[in-house]
Formats: C-alpha cells, structure tokens, sequence
C-alpha cells in the first residue's frame, strides 16, 4: 500500500537551498548532515535535494506541487518573510477548482501551494 511521496529535486548549493527552506518553515530532517544530500520537513511534507552543481537553472524544471488545507495561512506566511512569488504564480482560484500560489526556489524547482475550494 503506498502511503507517500518524497520529491528529490536537483540543487546546486546546500547552504543557499537550506536557508530559502528555512525562510519557508522547513527544518532539516534529522540530527546527520550528508554530504551532498539535503533533507526537509514542515508539518507532513518531506522534500530532498540532490547536489548538482552543474546544474543551469535555466534548464531544470523540478516542480512539486503540495497539498494545503490554509493556502492563504502560507500566502501570507511567505509575504510575511519576503518570499518571492512567482510571476505568473499569484494566489488565485485555478478552474480546476483549487485555490494556488506558486514560488521558484535559488534553482528554479518549481513550488505550487493549492488547497481545494
């Protein structure tokens, strides 16, 4: 029976990505530091990064979508701390009936926050 999913999204500095997560409520999951490895958590979501220093933020598109019951609690949540909002990501009612906002992390993963309406 299938009970979660993690997404492992590419990342190029591990300092830089903790602290844009850590400016979002994450906080590294567990007490060990991996080389080259990151792991995350807030609330139910768990997200890990892979290094990839190589890799050209212009051509990544990682994206993962998270599930909210208080999309506008994190909306306000990440204007409250500065987080940029994605262009063409502003809190809005999408017509598949879910309300969405979206963000782009240091290395162009894409972040969408929705809650069903």
């Amino acid at each position: 029976m299938l009970k979660s999913i993690i997404p492992k999204l590419p990342m190029r500095n591990k300092a830089t990505t903790k602290a844009y997560y850590h400016n979002l409520g994450f906080k590294q999951l567990g007490e060990t530091d991996y080389d080259g490895y990151l792991m995350i958590k807030k609330d139910d979501i768990e997200i890990h990064f892979f290094e990839f220093k190589d890799l050209d933020p212009n051509q990544n598109y990682g994206q993962v979508y998270i599930r909210t019951n208080d999309v506008e609690g994190m909306y306000d949540y990440c204007k409250k701390n500065t987080v940029k909002i994605h262009p063409n990501g502003p809190l809005e009612i999408k017509p598949w009936g879910t309300k969405e906002f979206a963000l782009m992390d240091p290395d162009s993963n894409l972040l969408t926050f929705g809650q069903i309406v």
